[in-house]
């Protein structure tokens, strides 16, 4: 399974669409998952035309009405691998809250994938045992605005895989 992986898209406020490479890194895959702060479900919506969506509430989603596809945090089940998507961990690893503990909170236990944004920082590490993923922002890199990323998470017999890809 192809899973894209998208956070921070910020619009309108910092970008007046999703950038159209976005579609083309997308193309063929499974599912997306955006990791917040999206701001209007017209992204959602346009993501949708390309694969169905789930999305994790981001601290600048919270006044958005219900919507099926969006959750504070969402577990998926994928071939016998537990994935998690939120928006933010504190990473790397705080003293006053750790990996076992965020997982714990944000998911009700553990989870094999842990998929994040907020800091707007891409990056693909292993913890603890666990596949952190943070796609960075499309829209607002880094607080910059300008192209920045969006993530891949590849899952085949029951392991994953993550790229990170700088869109241009």
């Amino acid at each position: 399974m192809r899973i894209g992986l998208i956070s921070d898209t910020h619009i309108p406020r910092d970008a007046d669409e999703i950038p159209p490479q976005v579609r083309e890194v997308f193309a063929g895959v499974d599912l997306i998952l955006h990791a917040g702060d999206i701001y209007i479900f017209q992204v959602l919506d346009e993501l949708e035309n390309i694969a169905p969506v789930l999305a994790a509430e981001g601290n600048g989603d919270i006044w958005l009405p219900e919507d099926p596809r969006l959750k504070e945090s969402h577990v998926l089940d994928i071939e016998g691998l537990r994935i998690g998507i939120t928006h933010s961990l504190d990473y790397p690893e705080p003293s006053w809250r750790s990996l076992e503990q965020a997982m714990e909170g944000e998911f009700g236990g553990p989870v094999d994938v842990f998929v994040f944004g907020g800091s707007h920082k891409a990056m693909v590490e292993t913890s603890k045992g666990v596949l952190l993923v943070n796609p960075g922002s499309p829209t607002l890199p880094m607080g910059l605005r300008q192209l920045g990323t969006v993530g891949i998470l590849e899952i085949s017999q029951s392991k994953a895989e993550a790229h990170i890809i700088q869109l241009h």
